[in-house]
């Protein structure tokens, strides 16, 4: 499954406030980077992920965030440095974008 059109304006919307943003299309999701540093992904199921690294785990976990782990037949789960994007943020680009230039201080 790939995301839709509608799903990638939705993403680049959330997260206009960060600034220039550039994107590029990966495995059926949607990676966006600022600077050319990757800061969230989109997965082909549409879930919105940041990236998080030190201190700002912490803080995405408190704030709801889980963290993408995926497992592999007959191996063990791996965890990925990346968060789910806290419900609360879907609906405020201001909100996410703030939160999104948070995970980029840390990376």
């Amino acid at each position: 499954m790939s995301l839709s059109d509608a799903q990638i304006t939705f993403a680049k919307d959330l997260f206009d406030g960060v600034g220039p943003l550039t994107h590029r299309k990966m495995m059926g999701g949607l990676c966006l980077y600022s600077d050319g540093i990757i800061f969230a992904l989109i997965h082909s199921d549409g879930k919105i992920y940041l990236k998080a690294q030190g201190g700002f785990i912490k803080e995405i976990e408190a704030l709801g965030g889980e963290r993408w782990t995926y497992q592999r037949d007959g191996k063990k789960p791996v965890g990925m440095p990346y968060w789910t994007l806290p419900d609360r943020f879907h609906d405020s680009p201001e909100d996410a974008s703030d939160l999104a230039r948070v995970a980029l201080s840390y990376l």
